[in-house]
């Protein structure tokens, strides 16, 4: 028996590998010449940049194992703490860093002494967060619910909503606090935040994306015995067991899609998919990265987060993009985008610079020496009230054919350990469903 994949993305690199550990045979079709569908590096000048600044947690189990398997978990580096410097213009940074206390006591120390908050806020938080931890992420009412007026019900201020919970919230749902789904929220906090002391201890790549997955992820599929055809069109699935890629027949048992969600409702046949089709009041988010290149160095740590501006997290990307000479490589990203994605860089470049000089003192004296822009328009869906209920799970309604992303319903957020869940998932069914046919199957589904 063999399975085609779709798609060469986290989602379908992890069901790819999956499937090989356990002798299928299995076929991934790529439209881009790379794997690692949303985490790419490409060149600028004597650059190696990232198409996004991705960063995980330690609580993110699955996407370390994939790095486990892909040989790759040396090419990243978690800190041995939670602690985030957050940057504040005209004043002393602040800092949340974890203390020895046993989770879920273990953030308490920082947010009883976070500076950005007044006194009366930080006592307020402390009760959001432990009514927070008692919700139930699974709880279908949640999701009717957004995480802005939740916390707003129990105390917490426009600006604690903004500098305390927004600094975790947007950037791990790409939504503004007040937009986001408060299931998802919840889950958030209660996995990273109120669970094991370590969880939210930060991960971050010690080499460009496409060193880290794609790069890895070809070599080992190949190493497995895979089959990947890069720069491939897929241009319909279809019921016939007969598989179609550029013109060339591939034998298929069962079909893996592991696309964004506006593919999936082109590709797959209406046998398939759900009646009605809902797949896209999903809808897309932006994040916009702003690339700031310094004659000296201006950022004394690895990352931090700002709040009171329009930055909201900055990494300093010199070593890993491989910086020549002397100057630092910032990385401003920014996530919920809306705002700045359509903006053109010379207006962005006004707006940054002089921000990164209110944060960064050491910013106040150097010159830039080159600004870029990236836009990923559609980099996750929109996480807010109601997405939930629109999420589908891996099996669809034709027999054979399976979903994969971390737009599906893995119960995580759309992440790079959401998009590896649901390869896995996917895989798992796979393997179940061939399991029924100790022969060939007698009817399968092929992309043609």
């Amino acid at each position: 028996m063999s399975v085609v994949i779709v798609g060469g993305g986290l989602a379908g690199i992890s069901a790819a590998i999956a499937l090989r550990e356990s002798g299928v045979p299995v076929t991934l079709v790529e439209s881009r010449p790379w794997l690692g569908g949303a985490t790419h590096s490409f060149g600028h000048g004597d650059l190696c940049v990232d198409n996004g600044q991705h960063v995980f947690l330690r609580c993110c189990t699955a996407y370390q194992g994939l790095l486990r398997r892909l040989r790759a978990e040396h090419l990243v580096s978690v800190q041995d703490r939670f602690d985030v410097p957050v940057l504040r213009p005209g004043t002393r940074p602040a800092r949340l860093r974890r203390s020895s206390l046993p989770g879920p006591l273990h953030l308490l120390p920082a947010l009883a002494g976070y500076s950005p908050l007044p006194l009366t806020d930080r006592v307020r938080s402390l009760r959001a967060a432990a009514a927070m931890r008692a919700l139930d992420p699974a709880d279908p009412a949640l999701d009717a619910v957004s995480a802005g007026a939740w916390l707003a019900g129990r105390g917490q201020r426009t600006w604690a909503r903004q500098a305390l919970w927004g600094l975790f919230l947007t950037s791990a749902l790409n939504a503004e606090v007040d937009d986001a789904a408060l299931g998802l929220a919840a889950m958030v906090c209660r996995r990273a935040l109120f669970g094991r002391a370590d969880a939210a201890d930060i991960g971050v790549p010690l080499v460009p994306l496409g060193e880290l997955h794609g790069g890895p992820a070809l070599r080992r599929i190949a190493e497995m015995g895979g089959t990947v055809r890069l720069k491939a069109k897929v241009e319909a699935i279809t019921t016939d067991p007969k598989v179609v890629v550029d013109g060339a027949p591939i034998a298929a048992d069962a079909v893996i899609v592991a696309v964004p969600h506006e593919a999936a409702a082109r590709l797959l046949p209406a046998q398939a998919l759900p009646d009605p089709l809902r797949w896209h009041e999903l809808d897309a988010s932006p994040i916009v990265n702003v690339h700031v290149v310094y004659d000296r160095k201006v950022l004394d740590v690895p990352f931090a987060a700002a709040v009171g501006s329009p930055v909201q997290w900055v990494f300093d990307r010199s070593t890993v993009s491989g910086l020549r000479g002397p100057g630092q490589y910032l990385a401003v990203s920014l996530s919920a985008a809306d705002r700045w994605i359509d903006m053109p860089t010379a207006e962005i470049r006004a707006r940054f610079v002089p921000e990164l000089r209110r944060l960064l003192p050491a910013a106040r004296s150097a010159s830039v020496r080159e600004l870029f822009v990236t836009r990923e328009r559609r980099a996750t869906f929109r996480q807010r009230p109601g997405c939930a209920e629109v999420r589908p799970a891996a099996a669809t309604r034709a027999p054979g054919l399976f979903l994969a992303g971390a737009w599906t319903d893995t119960g995580w957020p759309d992440t790079m350990e959401g998009a590896v869940r649901s390869g896995l998932t996917a895989a798992r069914l796979v393997r179940r469903h061939l399991e029924r046919w100790p022969e060939r199957a007698p009817e399968g589904v092929g992309v043609r």
